[in-house]
């Protein structure tokens, strides 16, 4: 520490000086002084010994017998010492330097003895009494330091003074703290102790302060006095991020239970990234007389904690819910109440909307199980992860239906109810267990009314049920016989087609029957029917009753035809030959002509409705005498054409398609040709959509194939059936996900194919041969291969040999040549293994050396 300077000693000439010198003797300097200022007084500013103006006269001091030296051959040592004791002839002087105390008479004293008094600083030499040997001050000097105005020095604690829990020092050793200050860019450091504070305060680290610096005369030690607080330090506090809003937010802070303003200009970091919830850190200040965060913050998620959560589990009753629409004066930030028995305690505890484990609506008298948070800051107590026991609906009594889940979407659906005409309204939040719900669940809930609207209402608390449990109809064990009175009539409508997955409707029914002695009629549907062919009027049918629960109406269901009326139109049989957008045609029973229909006149459902597939129909005459077939149902499949097949497999020509694939003939059947030595040259069989092995194959005129010979039943007519033809060509390229094969199909030269359509998922390369099936899309009118199979692979594509030019040019390359080709490496070589791929460096080979 720099202290004030003063003039260099100056010599004082006072009168006759040894021969040897006239000068000044030096004074030794020394570590340290003390000064112990009277009350009252002003403070006396010390100066360094060297740099003190100080001078005397050996030949002045009065040596009274004893000797300067300790051994009398030499000058002694000088020291720094205090007056301790001052009587009339002698005192006693307290070494500033080392614990000793000297004993020096007044004539030693060089100046006014009036003017010396106890506790002033002097300098004197060591020597000894002559008669008892003991050590004693001699050549007294009394220093006079400057004096200069006492101040209070400002500065900041950076050590506390260490405390135990329960405030007291700890044992065995004087507590200190320390200090520090800052003098002409240089920082000292001072200590202090707990009585150097007034008002009897506890500094903490970083705190401002203004003291008095004080030396120990003995050990001349520094420390600080009279330790006044001027500020404390702005302690950093914790909280979440509650609240954020367009240029400012607010804090829950983590200390007490209130929040705090900050202005986003006081958040240090990516304000793009702040939201709710964070955790953040800030400081506190007083603006405006309000309470404000300053130089906020982020923490690692998770730092700020404000409760503490029981591992243990209790169980308990809600005794009072959650309002959906929040009252006015409602204030209370946990409305609801739950009642449980807690060791040996009844309990009543608070919670709100964000302890429960999910959103589903919770009722007063609900089982549920919980954990006890208890908040850090104010100790309250409150019910969280708050969860519905299963059996919880055989406390609340509640009123519980049932239904099935009839359509969903995002994040919301509907149930069809069992005993309730409309859908009710639910959302996903509202079901229990988590279990994720899909259309045709059934399910069980509780219907409330809607908050915001009490003519509404939607279901809630949904649970999940067992396949089979729902059900929305009673059907009766007894079967009824009766006679139908009217039969069904199919609506009209054109634009219904197998493509739109759409259900055929038609007009209902009525049947007629008698039940204890009354005559009653009851509806029926075509979906009721069992076994082919719709029952017509007259008909004897058995069925039984099906009553819906939530109307009450009935229906017959299990319909089967006993007997049928005589008098009814006949009934034919064929086979669906063709299916376009929204009409088709039927094969008769004798495969020698097709029947049009249209879909409006189709019973049942068309999206299962198929080449092949075995109908019943009535013929009707439309405009202009045409024939078509009307009442077209779906029946169980009979025999394809005949009984009687030749077990000979025969090979042939088509020599006319079927008309669906060539609409221009005006015969339905093909013909086949054969074409082989087993059988009779140029013989030719007719064959039909169920003497096709694949009823989608489409035969074109000219193709090859294999059959076999059988003979219809009801004419005795021979025609060809298990139709397979013999199909090869080459593989004319391949695409990402297609290809093309070099085949005709009509006016194309080509034939697609899809590489799904690849047998054992083989991969085709161009010039591969195959084997395929061609298929005719109905819609479209265009034709694709499938069941496609490889027979034999293509030639292998061999690589083009380089141009003799290039060749040439290539040899006649030399690296010194600058007119050859600049080569540019662009990546390294590396093996699989992510290294450069040579392990051995590569070295140019010389001619005829051998490595």
């Amino acid at each position: 520490m720099e202290r004030g300077s003063s003039e260099p000693p100056v010599a004082r000439n006072t009168g006759p000086t040894p021969s040897s010198s006239t000068d000044p003797v030096p004074i030794p300097r020394s570590s340290s002084f003390s000064c112990r200022p009277n009350p009252g007084s002003k403070k006396h500013k010390r100066t360094p010994l060297y740099q003190r103006s100080m001078s005397f006269d050996p030949g002045m001091l009065h040596s009274n017998g004893h000797t300067a030296y300790a051994n009398g051959t030499g000058p002694g040592i000088r020291e720094i010492g205090v007056v301790e004791k001052l009587l009339t002839s002698y005192g006693f002087i307290q070494c500033s330097e080392r614990q000793a105390r000297l004993f020096f008479h007044c004539s030693q004293y060089n100046g006014n003895l009036q003017e010396l008094k106890i506790g002033d600083d002097v300098e004197f030499e060591l020597s000894s009494d002559r008669r008892t040997g003991k050590p004693i001050a001699v050549k007294l000097l009394k220093i006079k330091p400057e004096v200069l105005p006492e101040e209070r020095i400002s500065g900041q604690v950076v050590s506390s003074i260490p405390m135990h829990l329960d405030g007291k020092s700890a044992p065995g050793q004087v507590p200190t703290g320390s200090v520090c200050y800052e003098r002409n860019g240089e920082v000292f450091y001072l200590t202090y102790t707990p009585d150097d504070v007034e008002g009897n305060l506890h500094l903490d680290t970083g705190d401002k302060v203004s003291f008095y610096m004080d030396t120990n005369k003995h050990t001349g030690a520094v420390s600080a006095r009279n330790i006044q607080l001027v500020k404390k330090k702005q302690m950093r506090c914790q909280g979440v991020v509650c609240a954020t809003k367009e240029a400012f937010g607010f804090i829950e802070r983590a200390d007490v239970v209130k929040e705090i303003f900050f202005h986003y200009s006081e958040f240090k970091g990516d304000l793009e990234a702040l939201q709710a919830g964070d955790d953040v850190e800030f400081t506190i200040k007083d603006r405006n007389g309000k309470e404000v965060a300053t130089d906020v913050r982020l923490l690692p998620q998770g730092t700020v904690i404000f409760e503490d959560i029981s591992i243990e589990q209790f169980e308990g009753t809600v005794v009072k819910v959650i309002p959906k629409v929040p009252t006015k004066n409602q204030n209370d930030p946990l409305p609801g109440r739950i009642s449980a028995r807690i060791g040996f305690t009844d309990k009543e505890l608070p919670f709100g909307e964000k302890d429960t484990k999910s959103k589903v609506t919770l009722l007063e008298g609900d089982h549920i199980q919980f954990n006890i948070s208890t908040d850090r800051r104010d100790k309250l107590e409150r019910a969280t992860n708050i969860d519905i026991y299963p059996d919880t609906f055989d406390f609340t009594k509640e009123t519980r239906e049932m239904g099935v889940i009839a359509a969903i979407r995002d994040g919301f659906g509907f149930i069809k109810c069992v005993d309730r005409d409309a859908r009710m309204f639910f959302h996903f939040s509202e079901v229990l267990e988590e279990s994720q719900l899909h259309i045709s669940d059934e399910v069980e809930f509780t219907v409330v009314p809607d908050m915001l609207s009490a003519q509404r209402n939607h279901a809630v608390r949904i649970k999940k049920l067992p396949k089979g449990t729902v059900s929305f109809h009673t059907q009766s064990e007894q079967r009824f016989v009766g006679v139908v009175e009217k039969e069904l009539v199919a609506t009209s409508n054109k634009n219904t087609s197998p493509t739109r997955g759409k259900e055929k409707e038609t007009e209902e029914g009525t049947i007629a029957y008698e039940d204890c002695g009354v005559k009653l009629t009851v509806p029926f549907h075509a979906k009721d029917l069992e076994g082919g062919g719709l029952p017509q009027a007259g008909d004897k049918v058995e069925f039984s009753i099906n009553e819906v629960k939530r109307t009450g109406l009935q229906s017959a269901v299990s319909i089967r035809v006993l007997n049928r009326n005589s008098s009814n139109t006949k009934r034919l049989h064929g086979f669906v030959a063709t299916l376009k957008d929204n009409f088709g045609f039927i094969e008769t029973a004798n495969h020698d002509q097709e029947i049009f229909f249209h879909y409006s006149e189709m019973c049942g459902d068309l999206e299962n409705l198929e080449l092949g597939d075995t109908v019943e129909y009535t013929l009707s005459k439309g405009k202009g005498n045409k024939v078509s077939a009307e009442k077209v149902t779906k029946v169980a499949a009979v025999n394809g054409i005949g009984d009687d097949v030749v077990a000979t497999v025969m090979m042939g020509k088509v020599i006319r398609p079927l008309r669906s694939v060539d609409p221009s003939q005006t015969e339905y059947q093909g013909l086949i040709e054969v074409a082989e030595e087993g059988g009779v040259k140029g013989q030719n069989y007719p064959f039909g959509i169920m003497g096709m092995a694949n009823k989608a194959d489409c035969l074109q005129k000219g193709e090859l194939v294999k059959f076999q010979v059988c003979t219809v039943t009801q004419t005795a007519q021979k025609m060809a059936c298990n139709v397979v033809p013999q199909r090869r060509a080459m593989v004319e390229c391949v695409k990402d996900q297609f290809g093309f094969i070099t085949y005709e199909v009509g006016e194309s030269k080509k034939l697609f194919f899809h590489v799904k359509e690849v047998q054992d998922g083989l991969e085709l390369q161009t010039g591969d041969e195959v084997e395929f099936s061609v298929v005719l899309n109905q819609r479209t009118g265009k034709c694709s291969a499938c069941n496609v199979r490889r027979v034999s692979e293509g030639p292998k594509p061999v690589a083009t040999p380089r141009p003799d030019r290039l060749v040439n040019r290539l040899k006649s390359i030399t690296l010194d040549d600058a007119s050859a080709p600049r080569l540019v490496i662009v990546r390294q070589p590396r093996g699989p293994d992510n290294s450069k791929g040579f392990n051995v460096e590569r070295k140019t080979r010389q001619p005829g050396v051998i490595d």
